[in-house]
């Protein structure tokens, strides 16, 4: 049988991108929210060699997942899911955040393990901002809600966003938050799927020059980031694109359990230009 490798949000920035890395022997799944974004990316793909499948439904919705899973199934062996569907503050308010980036990744992870087997992967999209995570906010006991207790989990995230005072702020919060999630859930999941032979990888960008990266770029935080990398510049959605490919290939087989940031040298740059002067 085929391979088959499904990419949520796949039809554009960072996900289109990998989808132009995997290998052409693969079939791609595209999954998203808006049907004309998904037919670009096709047109793309499939002029450079890729057979391509698409999809539109929401990850945030358990039964358009499970949709995903039975196309993707029908087709061959799902070897390879990249989850980077996601929302930032500037996209919706924040139990929407919350609902995509922290649902949608449960709900990725636990239909798609269901139909994967030995030698599969399944990469989680987090963010740099997952490391800005307040400590006292980050609560696992919170987290082990997702999967069983889903409206409990979403409440008590959401409390938390809720701390800060200003609506725009609330929904970084809640970004910031639902990215942690991402992190801390991609550990759980590789120790978990690890009997079955499946690895789980999540992997954190900086600021990356997307639609949604380009719209987050105007914020001050988002300047005194770019100022902190070692190049002074967002990445590339194509930079990106590659660096998750090659993590996802099989024969990157010890990799798992472990979050990959890929920020440019951000978060290490205030501490070695604090040096310098």
């Amino acid at each position: 049988m085929a391979n088959v490798c499904v990419i949520t949000g796949g039809g554009s920035g960072m996900g289109l991108e990998t989808a132009r890395n995997i290998d052409k022997n693969t079939i791609l799944v595209l999954t998203g929210r808006t049907v004309e974004k998904l037919e670009k990316a096709k047109v793309i793909l499939e002029a450079e060699g890729h057979e391509v499948h698409l999809i539109a439904g929401d990850v945030s919705i358990r039964k358009d997942v499970h949709e995903f899973c039975l196309l993707a199934a029908g087709m061959g062996t799902i070897k390879t899911v990249i989850h980077s569907a996601g929302l930032s503050p500037t996209m919706a308010g924040p139990e929407q955040i919350i609902r995509v980036n922290a649902v949608g990744t449960k709900n990725v992870n636990m239909e798609f393990y269901k139909y994967m087997n030995d030698g599969g992967v399944i990469v989680d999209v987090a963010s740099s901002s997952a490391y800005q995570a307040p400590k006292l906010l980050v609560k696992h006991q919170i987290y082990e809600k997702a999967e069983y207790e889903e409206d409990d989990f979403v409440r008590l995230l959401l409390n938390e966003a809720n701390l800060v005072k200003d609506e725009y702020n609330r929904s970084g919060m809640a970004y910031v938050m639902s990215k942690n999630f991402v992190t801390w859930y991609a550990q759980k999941c590789a120790h978990e799927y690890a009997d079955k032979g499946i690895r789980v990888v999540s992997v954190s960008p900086g600021l990356i020059e997307t639609g949604m990266g380009t719209q987050e770029a105007e914020a001050k935080f988002a300047q005194e980031m770019i100022a902190q990398t070692c190049e002074h510049r967002m990445g590339k959605p194509e930079e990106l694109g590659y660096a998750i490919a090659t993590i996802a290939d099989e024969r990157n087989g010890y990799l798992s359990g472990i979050d990959i940031l890929i920020d440019g040298g951000a978060s290490t740059g205030k501490k070695f230009r604090k040096k310098e002067k």
